[in-house]
């Protein structure tokens, strides 16, 4: 399977901890697959077409001057996808570690498509009893799911990838593309890990928000980020197991596995000069 790194939504504008690299804007990383037999997967969606014309109304006026997005309908997944060569029909399936603007603004542009999300995710948005239920509603956009996108709920099972228990497989999709549980950012948030050639890519969504988090020893965390991780968060108790969960997945399988998250912009970097 291809799979290629797309930005689909540039954000504001930050500066990185460690010398020698430049500054950045934030992105909001998602992946184009190339399946045999699926069509094409996409891994999160960015934002979409409609959220570049009307950003205040579909997005929130207090989010669109705290995230200044850069507004450019060529940068969204339906864009590059067609400068890739292909149609947004042949996205039949999307995969999404979580229901906030900023990974589902996409979802219109691809209206035929399978939506799979975690059981978990989709309670909390579904559900007015569960618990975190008012603010994950909040923060799945109405703009984002008018449209009545297919959903696929994807449930968990007593499979386990690399140390990760309560894996998903996704309905219609082959078993090289799992959903991994990676909660505390929202009840249901996962990571996609997708299988490779030469082992395994894991698309972290916002499990952790900079490649310090996990990569560095003490860990090194982004402090402009973390701000914004800490009041996105709906536990933290969950949040801090995930990451280390990711940082114990790194020190043992950092050969095997390349980890990154939705919005670090230096990972992306890395990410495309690998892609190519």
């Amino acid at each position: 399977m291809r799979v290629h790194h797309l930005d689909c939504g540039s954000l504001r504008m930050i500066a990185p901890v460690e010398s020698g690299l430049p500054p950045a804007r934030v992105v909001c990383h998602c992946l184009l697959i190339e399946t045999d037999r699926n069509g094409l997967v996409l891994v999160d969606t960015g934002l979409g077409v409609e959220d570049m014309r009307s950003p205040r109304q579909r997005l929130g006026s207090d989010w669109v001057d705290f995230a200044d997005p850069v507004l450019d309908a060529d940068r969204t997944a339906v864009g590059q996808i067609a400068r890739l060569g292909f149609d947004a029909d042949d996205v039949r399936h999307i995969v999404l570690t979580h229901l906030h603007r900023d990974h589902t603004g996409g979802l219109p542009d691809f209206p035929h498509a399978t939506v799979h999300v975690h059981e978990a995710e989709y309670r909390a948005v579904s559900d007015p009893t569960a618990e975190h239920h008012h603010d994950s509603f909040d923060r799945f956009m109405a703009a984002h799911r008018a449209h009545g996108p297919d959903l696929a709920i994807a449930r968990p099972h007593k499979g386990s990838w690399l140390g990760f228990e309560g894996i998903a497989n996704l309905e219609g999709l082959p078993d090289d593309i799992v959903l991994i549980p990676l909660p505390g950012h929202t009840p249901g948030h996962s990571g996609v890990a997708v299988r490779q050639p030469n082992g395994w890519l894991l698309h972290a969504g916002d499990a952790y928000f900079y490649h310090g988090e996990v990569e560095a020893d003490p860990p090194r965390p982004h402090p402009e980020l973390q701000l914004i991780q800490d009041s996105a968060q709906v536990d933290q108790k969950q949040r801090l197991n995930s990451l280390h969960q990711l940082r114990e997945l790194f020190r043992r399988h950092k050969d095997e596995v390349d980890i990154f998250c939705a919005h670090d912009p230096w990972e992306f970097q890395r990410a495309t000069l690998m892609d190519h």
